[in-house]
């Protein structure tokens, strides 16, 4: 998720400071990483820095002084045209999973006993999230992030089946390469 443009997107609403935006950015992606502070502030200097955002001016508010940032038009513009750009399919498949289990085989290890923990694992992460999305009052955006996840740890769950059930055949071919 690129970060820069997520800011681009909250600032698209407004002026805004680093604050209230690291903590709309948590509401709206609540199943993403927290965004630290220091890398909504560095972001921030960075937009500046490209003229993709400038300072608005700072206020206090009776707390510490705060500064206001906002979206330049070449901002806007950048924002537009990464916002429509398909994001292309990744061109390696890179699974940490999978690399495990390769090297379960080369090491003398328990590739299908590591599968099965692996199973139980992604089980038990799939039912933190149904509770999430289940919980009273979870908003769609909390509602969606969760499916996401899970439609993708159910692609890993469907993979991890379909491995074990080769894992001879693998185990053949890995050892012998």
């Amino acid at each position: 998720m690129s970060t820069r443009h997520i800011l681009l997107g909250l600032l698209a609403s407004g002026p805004s400071h680093g604050y209230d935006l690291k903590r709309r950015h948590d509401e709206r992606f609540p199943q993403a990483r927290p965004l630290a502070y220091g890398q909504a502030y560095t972001t921030l200097q960075r937009l500046v820095r490209d003229g993709l955002a400038e300072v608005e001016g700072t206020d206090s508010d009776g707390g510490p002084e705060r500064t206001m940032y906002r979206a330049t038009d070449d901002g806007t513009r950048e924002l537009t045209r990464w916002a429509g750009e398909i994001a292309p399919p990744a061109p390696f498949v890179t699974n940490e999973i999978f690399a495990k289990v390769v090297v379960s085989i080369l090491s003398g290890g328990d590739p299908a006993a590591y599968l099965r923990a692996q199973r139980t694992a992604h089980m038990e992460r799939m039912r933190e999230l149904t509770a999430v999305k289940s919980a009273r009052g979870a908003d769609l955006a909390t509602v969606l992030s969760a499916d996401f996840a899970l439609n993708h740890l159910d692609a890993d769950l469907r993979w991890m089946t379909t491995t074990a059930a080769r894992l001879t055949t693998l185990t053949a071919e890995v050892d012998t390469a």
